[in-house]
């Protein structure tokens, strides 16, 4: 197993909660959640670009892009979606609600994905173990929203 990635996927999990606090902030300032989340992407959006450009990604043929399935293109929906619930849920239900009960349904939703194989991701069938951790962050995230 690599574990820079396990060490990644950690840190990405800190910079989600951080930003969950600076999209938060910038909704205060602007007035508006779905403002502060369109002014997030934008930055996104940028960045990528940025680097796009500078490292000069090729880009696929129209023929090819024009394959792609519909529903390959709602992840930024999804991501919108999300970064604006964020938004809006911060100042209500607190950053640790938040987070706790994200993860828990991402674990969930991970392990569904990952035992079916859909979205083609490789079959990872659910075991005891999975389901013991599923029920157990269930749980901490119960124990977190209780307080």
């Amino acid at each position: 197993m690599n574990y820079l990635f396990l060490v990644l996927a950690f840190l990405t999990g800190v910079a989600i909660t951080i930003q969950a606090g600076v999209n938060a902030n910038l909704r205060a300032v602007m007035g508006h959640p779905v403002l502060a989340a369109s002014i997030s992407f934008g930055a996104g959006f940028l960045s990528l670009l940025t680097f796009v450009l500078v490292s000069r990604v090729p880009i696929p043929p129209l023929e090819v892009i024009r394959q792609v399935s519909w529903w390959k293109w709602t992840g930024g929906l999804i991501g919108a979606v999300y970064v604006t619930t964020v938004i809006v849920s911060v100042p209500k239900i607190g950053t640790a609600n938040l987070v706790s009960l994200s993860v828990a349904g991402q674990l969930l939703a991970a392990v569904v994905l990952d035992h079916y194989g859909l979205l083609g991701f490789a079959v990872h069938p659910a075991n005891n173990w999975r389901l013991l951790g599923i029920l157990l962050i269930m749980a901490g995230a119960l124990l977190v929203v209780r307080n």
